[in-house]
């Protein structure tokens, strides 16, 4: 995989930076040993975090991952991005690029702790940084931007996972709750510990997804709808009008309660809830570009 961190890369950045890079894929590395299933795991590379970097260039966006993806997920739009002048690091959240197994036993906070990992790794070689994300990523976007509101410029905020539209979401927590308790008796036959996942993207998405995930998740957005209010950066809020996993009105919901007074809503009209892969990340990186292009304007004092 080509993640422009090469050599000639690597002796614009600073030794800290370099360590922190180092520690995230030796994290990775570590990860994918022991928990990689044979058959099952995807291939090493789709797991692996990187930076996309211009020395010369400040701004960057931190750009994040979805539930049961991988950093891969989106690289075509990081690459998007890249292309525009921005400096990009997709970290990778927690339990993700190795094994379903291994994201069974994470909760939210080691995958806010992965993201605060990336903001520190992108802040020590860039300045005006931008927070983005894709479904349980936007959902971890939202929730850096309500915890650390001082250190981003904007926000971008796709198809983040408010209301899931699966029937299995409805039942997550009293499944989850009575996998525990056939735990503490050592009684594994009658555990409901994953349901199927239709994948968008199955070279690169777990193609089960834990119960106990959907339970983080749906934990994740209470918090994070209680404070939406008080986000008061520019926003751009996109959704696929026919989402069949996580419905549209979540991103309505979003742009509705959130504070700032400076944001955009678009719906695209496609029927899966991956949009940053594939044709239609014409329309959406378009969109994206116009967004950024708005707030380069503002910063310049052209607005």
């Amino acid at each position: 995989m080509d993640n422009r961190f090469t050599t000639a890369v690597d002796k614009h950045l600073s030794e800290r930076c370099k360590q922190w890079l180092a520690n995230e894929e030796s994290l990775f590395d570590q990860d994918y040993q022991f928990h990689a299933i044979s058959g099952e795991s995807k291939d090493k590379a789709i797991g692996k975090p990187y930076l996309l970097y211009h020395p010369e260039n400040k701004k960057a966006v931190l750009l994040i991952h979805g539930l049961m993806a991988a950093p891969f997920e989106v690289k075509q739009w990081a690459d998007s991005l890249f292309s525009q002048g921005y400096n990009v690091y997709a970290p990778r959240l927690t339990g993700h690029g190795t094994s379903v197994h291994d994201l069974a036993k994470r909760d939210k906070q080691e995958w806010i702790k992965a993201v605060e990992r990336g903001y520190t790794i992108l802040a020590e070689c860039s300045d005006h940084i931008i927070l983005a994300g894709f479904s349980t990523g936007a959902a971890l976007a939202l929730n850096m931007a309500i915890q650390h509101p001082d250190k981003f410029s904007a926000l971008i905020c796709i198809s983040a996972p408010l209301k899931i539209k699966k029937f299995s979401a409805h039942f997550a927590s009293p499944v989850n709750l009575w996998n525990a308790v056939l735990s503490q008796f050592n009684i594994n036959k009658a555990k409901k510990e994953f349901v199927t996942n239709h994948a968008d993207n199955p070279h690169i998405n777990y193609l089960r997804c834990p119960v106990s995930s959907i339970v983080q998740i749906k934990s994740l957005m209470k918090d994070v709808r209680q404070n939406l209010a008080s986000i008061d950066l520019p926003i751009l809020v996109m959704h696929a009008t026919h989402d069949p996993k996580v419905d549209v009105q979540s991103s309505k919901d979003i742009f509705r309660l959130i504070g700032s007074q400076d944001k955009i809503y678009h719906e695209i009209d496609f029927d899966l809830h991956g949009i940053i892969n594939g044709e239609i990340t014409e329309q959406v990186f378009s969109l994206v570009d116009q967004f950024l292009q708005k707030q380069v304007s503002v910063s310049q004092g052209i607005l």
